[in-house]
Formats: C-alpha cells, sequence, structure tokens
C-alpha cells in the first residue's frame, strides 16, 4: 500500500488507520512523488488523494496504470462533484471516499477494491456508476459528461470562466477542472481548438 496526501497530518492519520489491515510501502505528499514512488515500489494498492501538487492525483493515476494495469486506486478526496468522481474512474479508480467518511468507509473501500469491485461513498450521485462496473470499462469511458459539453459550448461562445462559473452555477475551480477534462479527452490544448471542436459537434 502507497499513499499519497499534501497534507502531512492526514497522511499520517490514514497511514496509522489502514496499517493494521494493509502493509505500507511508503508516504508521499505531492503527485509526481507518487509518480516515482509507484513505478518503484509496484504496490498492490494506491490510496491518493485529487488534489496534490506538482501532478493532480486523476492525473498521476492515469498515467500510473499505463505502467501498472493491476493496481488498485482508491481516491480520497473532498469533491464531492460527480465530475471528479466520473474523471477518477476514467482514470481507472476502483475507490472513492470522501475525507469526511474516511473512518466509517475508507476500509471497506480498500477490502472492496483488493476483491475487484468499485466502491463509491453512498452519499454521492451513483447514476452513472453502471457503467463503470467493469474497470476495463471505466478506463475506455473517455467521452464528455454533459457538464462537459456544457462548459465545452460556454467556451466555444466566448464566455470567460467567471461568466461559465456563474451561468452553471460551479466554482471557478470547478470550470478550470472541466476544461482540463475536456482537452485530456479530447486531445485538444488551445480554446480555439476546443471551439472548432464544439463547431464541428454542432454545439454552437
Amino acid at each position: 500500500m502507497l499513499l499519497a496526501d499534501d497534507h502531512p497530518l492526514t497522511l499520517e492519520g490514514i497511514r496509522a488507520f489502514l496499517e493494521p489491515h494493509c502493509i505500507s510501502v511508503g508516504t508521499v505528499t505531492d503527485g509526481r512523488a507518487l509518480l516515482e514512488e509507484a513505478l518503484r515500489l509496484k504496490p498492490d494498492l494506491i490510496v491518493l488523494d485529487i488534489t496534490m501538487p506538482l501532478l493532480n492525483g486523476i492525473d498521476s493515476a492515469i498515467q500510473i496504470k499505463k505502467h501498472l494495469p493491476g493496481v488498485k486506486l482508491v481516491f480520497i478526496t473532498m469533491h464531492s462533484d460527480p465530475a471528479y468522481l466520473e474523471a477518477a474512474l476514467n482514470a481507472g479508480a476502483t475507490g472513492y471516499v470522501l475525507k469526511s467518511a474516511v473512518r466509517e468507509e475508507l476500509l471497506d473501500a480498500v477490502k472492496s477494491a483488493m476483491e475487484g469491485h468499485i466502491y463509491v461513498s453512498p452519499g454521492l450521485s451513483s447514476e452513472n456508476l453502471e457503467r463503470f462496473s467493469d474497470p476495463k470499462r471505466a478506463a475506455a469511458a473517455l467521452r464528455l459528461s454533459s457538464r462537459e459539453r456544457e462548459t465545452l459550448q460556454l467556451i466555444a461562445e466566448g464566455k470567460a470562466t467567471k461568466e461559465i462559473a456563474y451561468i452553471l452555477e460551479i466554482s471557478v475551480k470547478t470550470v478550470a477542472f472541466h476544461r482540463e477534462n475536456i482537452k485530456r479527452k479530447l486531445g485538444l490544448k488551445t480554446t480555439a481548438e476546443m471551439t472548432r471542436h464544439a463547431l464541428e459537434q454542432g454545439l454552437v
């Protein structure tokens, strides 16, 4: 088990909580270190946060999965927005636990992941979970979510990030998260490329 979180106290608490049940091979506090240690140590299980410096947990997970397709990934996060859940599942997550529910749910999530099942905090929307019941399908499900399509349309219409946040009633950070997801999923780099794609898809 490898643990990744940018808050040392959280990291220590999780390690102490899980160690009676799993052998810990290390802890890291940023996404780049996670990637390096995962490839070096080749753990069976990684418990990781989404928001980390240098490289976020989602992008770390995608890269780790390319090299270690069999590794189990359990995310612990403060993000309850379904966009983050979907991105984690797309990245190959086998668990998604809210930090507010770690003590009640993390052990179940870890056990479930090690048995090959997907665990998501019950408090989260799971309406799209059926298509992620097979982790291979999860990794392949890279089409845009409805919220990402909304975001893409507004970007293509020339709306600024703050305007998009206001229209969709989400935070500026979440808009930025959607924007990066759209770029990654579609293989695009610039706003102009996203606008062209939206026009081609009839979104504008």
